[in-house]
């Protein structure tokens, strides 16, 4: 699974990243649902959604992935002690037991993952029954695709149609919404 670029890795640090996704992407991603319970967010990085959900929903069991050493040591040095348990992993083989999480969050990871369609199935593994994903990625337009190609960053961005489709064969029922003139799209899906 690639890295993300310097250029969204020193975004994905800066402060106004944190202030904004507290204030604004955290509530829009999670389209008014409450989360509790026993929570995984995959490929977290420096972990401005993980602080800002802990803020927000300080009851829940967090556990915190990516692949990155060096987003994670940012994570950790950000996230409350003791708090979450943070961990390095790879979405599309994660090392955790079928049904052990109520909710998996992907807040703007799937397009790093080259077999994003193995990180969807690997998020429905480890849901419980009834359990959520719940996240928002870029979708495959043209704009998106520029940017990754000026920044050459390696991505695989994904249209919502894709996303329904592989969601719905790891027994997910999903919804699929897209916003910002078809640039972005929000998901959920219950497993079955």
């Amino acid at each position: 699974m690639p890295k993300m670029s310097r250029i969204e890795t020193a975004f994905c640090r800066s402060a106004a990243w944190r202030h904004f996704t507290g204030s604004v992407v955290l509530p829009w991603a999670l389209q008014g649902r409450g989360i509790s319970g026993d929570v995984l967010e995959l490929g977290a990085g420096s972990g401005a959604m993980a602080a800002a959900l802990l803020q927000q929903t300080p009851g829940i069991r967090l556990t915190v992935t990516d692949l990155d050493e060096g987003m994670l040591a940012k994570a950790r040095g950000r996230l409350p002690r003791p708090g979450p348990k943070v961990q390095q992993a790879d979405a599309t083989a994660l090392p955790f037991q079928s049904a052990s999480f109520d909710f998996v969050l992907s807040f703007l990871m799937l397009h790093h993952v080259l077999n994003w369609q193995a990180a969807i199935a690997e998020a429905a593994r480890v849901l419980r029954p009834g359990g959520m994903l719940i996240g928002y990625d870029l979708t495959a337009s043209p704009a998106a695709k520029l940017i990754h190609l000026v920044d050459r960053s390696p991505h695989r961005l994904v249209q919502p149609a894709e996303l329904t489709a592989t969601a719905r064969l790891a027994s997910l029922d999903i919804s699929v919404r897209t916003g910002l003139m078809r640039q972005v799209m929000r998901f959920r899906a219950r497993k079955s």
